[in-house]
């Protein structure tokens, strides 16, 4: 019952522990280490020992460790599914696909470490460049903090460990305090590997210990955080001249044009919105409809929103089931009661049923409100009617955050406009903001971080540009 820290290759025993309770039956699943800041220390000491052998790794041994990885998550994919449908109620069908998307992304980080190359430089193009040959390398940084969140446990974790193995950095990995087993079977498959000891280190525990000891750590070299915009300003605020990288959520919006199939994009946001309980950063959180369509949207949009299956995350046919945690479903619903106290109008769920949060959809509801100006992070999706595109692209940028949009055009002009206008870090033409795969550049601006994720992005993130000039003369 009782789990272990992992250090220098080794399991290390706690000193304190936190019972880990699932969120949908409540059981008692493990009690887990809560490491001391002395425990952090020297993680962060073992990391910094390793750093010689891993940047030492030919690209073709980095390659090899994360493909034998992905291997070993193709053997254990029920598994490792499971354990992310106990520990975070996620219904099994979207754990799986998260354990799919994971063997994909360590399978990138593999191909990535072998084409990891600096540039030529032309030093003859300047005048005094002349009989010069010059080149720039990419080396590691060194030893990576990585702090994960509980929503996507292995694949989250995956587009951080995955590319500082690739670029040949050692990693202390804080898990997320809700998903810690899963950070713990990632470590028993690395622990399988040929990965050099000391080069990853798992440490659990609470933020303020062991978040703040790898912040403030002149030895960590970068961190790489997903979470909330306070807890990664803080980071920032503490991190003093490291490397930071901050995913930090969104309010996801999404305009829907005229003249476009209704059913198609109606059964895309249903996945788009309520997935994983609505606990993604990209889900859909804003729906801008124009006024021709309007009806038509709503009423086939609360028809497909009531034929999900709600109920235990391990059945196969579960499309719905528990939040994370009991206080954020009770958060999600207050924030449904003060939005229809203020005008909104609830079309569908807004309630607590039989311990789950239901789908939930909005009319009709303020800019200011929380459910629209903030990160919801539950299966909450506003619909407001709109006259025109630039009236949909307006409400989207009338926010803090801007991580993706979507937009269902099919209008060329249109999708242009969209794609240039939209403030955030990526724009999805003719599918929902929610669209991700795991090579593609992806992070956000204003409140939604800084730094890209995507395995080429997040290797140059975690690498250092060295130039090398040759006189010839």
């Amino acid at each position: 019952m009782q789990k272990q820290l992992y250090m220098n290759g080794e399991w290390v025993e706690g000193q304190q522990f936190a019972d880990l309770y699932s969120p949908h039956t409540k059981e008692l699943l493990a009690q887990i280490p809560q490491a001391t800041a002395e425990q952090v220390t020297q993680a962060i000491d073992y990391a910094e020992a390793a750093r010689v052998e891993m940047a030492n790794l030919t690209a073709l041994q980095r390659a090899e460790i994360l493909e034998h990885i992905a291997q070993l998550f193709k053997e254990n994919r029920q598994r490792a599914a499971e354990i992310i449908s106990l520990e975070g109620a996620k219904p099994i069908k979207f754990a799986l696909a998260e354990i799919d998307r994971t063997i994909e992304t360590y399978k990138f980080a593999a191909e990535e470490a072998k084409r990891l190359t600096g540039e030529m430089i032309p030093m003859d193009a300047a005048k005094g460049g002349a009989g010069r040959f010059g080149y720039t390398i990419q080396e590691p940084i060194g030893v990576i903090g990585a702090i994960t969140p509980f929503n996507f446990p292995q694949n989250l974790v995956a587009h951080k460990v995955g590319p500082a193995i690739a670029a040949g950095n050692t990693i202390v990995l804080k898990p997320a305090s809700q998903t810690p087993l899963s950070g713990l079977f990632l470590t028993e498959l690395i622990a399988q590997t040929n990965l050099p000891k000391g080069a990853f280190n798992l440490v659990t525990g609470g933020g303020r210990v062991v978040g703040d000891a790898l912040v403030t750590s002149d030895k960590v070299k970068m961190i790489t955080f997903t979470g909330s915009p306070a807890v990664g300003i803080g980071i920032r605020n503490k991190a003093g001249l490291k490397r930071v990288a901050l995913e930090l959520g969104s309010n996801a919006g999404l305009i829907i044009d005229r003249d476009t199939n209704i059913d198609e994009i109606v059964a895309k946001c249903v996945v788009g919105a309520f997935s994983n309980q609505g606990q993604v950063c990209i889900s859909i959180q804003r729906i801008y409809v124009l006024d021709e369509v309007a009806e038509q949207f709503i009423t086939k949009f609360i028809a497909a929103t009531k034929q999900l299956k709600v109920g235990n995350p391990l059945k196969a046919d579960t499309d719905i089931a528990a939040m994370i945690h009991a206080d954020e479903q009770l958060r999600a619903q207050s924030w449904v009661d003060e939005a229809v106290a203020n005008g909104a109008e609830l079309l569908t769920g807004g309630k607590i049923v039989e311990g789950i949060f239901a789908p939930t959809i909005l009319k009709k509801v303020a800019a200011i409100e929380k459910v629209n100006c903030q990160e919801v992070f539950a299966p909450i999706v506003s619909v407001n009617i709109i006259s025109s595109i630039e009236e949909g692209i307006a409400a989207i940028n009338d926010s803090n955050y801007g991580l993706q949009a979507g937009i269902f055009t099919k209008d060329i002009q249109t999708a242009f406009k969209a794609a240039k206008e939209l403030e955030v870090g990526g724009v999805i033409i003719n599918d929902i903001p929610t669209y991700r795969v795991d090579q593609m550049p992806y992070g956000g601006v204003k409140e939604s971080g800084t730094g890209k994720e995507g395995l080429k992005y997040a290797i140059h993130e975690m690498t250092e540009s060295k130039l090398i000039v040759w006189n010839q003369a």
